[in-house]
């Protein structure tokens, strides 16, 4: 049978096209779909935890630099607003610590509670949250805020030779109705035993200017007295291995001295100020014992 050569040339076309579109249907690219970047912003760094509250509710803070394994922890204002500076303190010295992170050495990890009794700051000095130099105003320390809420004097409120009473420049205080009766005692006290890493307490007062070492029944670690040292040295205050002006049962750093944590009291010179520098070369030095440690 013979084929007619239109016939030849329209199979031939047809086959043309379907190859064609067999081809186009293979490489044709689909629509090219465009992939936006994801842009995520930056998630900030919260480096506080509420630890507790006062009597009245109000949040117990503590705030964390540097991520290594001595921790030293600085508590500001167990007595609140009679005590204001040494909140003060604690804030300025958490901003050094944000604005400076090379203060912290790698192998050390920061701490700060900048004020323990904010309901008795609040009593002296009424703004929530965070006070500044501002908020100060007319504040004088006269005794007012010493105490939390329910009348505790909160630094005769921990497990260290704790009696109901206790006494405070020859003037009777309440201790509460037991050992850790207060939240906030409570709020350090379980901070403390939730971190097993903490090599030393430190607590700012006002206003014997001096460092004084910590003890209670088995009398003064011998770190104790080093850590005392290097402060106070570093500082320019006078180191005190006992407290006698009067007698002082229940005491937080007693406590911890108890349970094998060397602790100091590190008193301002004034109700007023803050001896910036002394303190700040005070820490630094203190941070720097603890990088050396093993």
């Amino acid at each position: 049978m013979s084929v007619s050569p239109l016939f030849k040339w329209t199979l031939l076309g047809v086959v043309a096209v379907l190859a064609l579109g067999t081809a186009i249907f293979i490489f044709w690219p689909e629509d090219e779909v465009i992939i936006e970047p994801v842009v995520e912003e930056p998630v900030p760094v919260d480096n506080s935890v509420v630890i507790g509250q006062s009597v009245e509710g109000r949040p117990i803070e503590a705030y964390a630099y540097g991520t290594g394994q001595n921790h030293v922890v600085f508590v500001g204002g167990i007595h609140g607003g009679y005590e204001w500076n040494s909140v003060l303190l604690a804030y300025d010295m958490m901003d050094t610590l944000e604005e400076d992170p090379s203060i912290v050495p790698d192998n050390v990890k920061v701490t700060i509670v900048p004020v323990m009794n904010p309901d008795g700051l609040y009593a002296v000095i009424p703004k929530e949250g965070r006070i500044t130099w501002d908020d100060v105003g007319s504040a004088v320390s006269d005794g007012t805020g010493r105490m939390n809420k329910n009348g505790i004097d909160l630094n005769r409120n921990f497990d260290c030779k704790w009696q109901p009473t206790s006494s405070w420049r020859g003037n009777e205080v309440s201790a509460g109705t037991a050992a850790f009766s207060e939240p906030e005692a409570v709020a350090i006290r379980d901070f403390v035993r939730s971190n097993k890493d903490i090599k030393t307490v430190v607590f700012w007062h006002s206003q014997a200017n001096a460092v004084y070492a910590s003890e209670c029944e088995e009398g003064i670690l011998p770190v104790t007295l080093e850590v005392m040292n290097t402060y106070a040295s570093a500082a320019g205050y006078q180191a005190v291995d006992t407290f006698d002006a009067y007698p002082v049962t229940g005491d937080a750093e007693g406590w911890l001295a108890s349970i094998g944590i060397p602790s100091i009291t590190v008193e301002l010179s004034t109700h007023e100020t803050t001896d910036w520098q002394k303190n700040l070369a005070g820490v630094k030095a203190l941070l720097n014992y603890f990088a050396s440690a093993q």
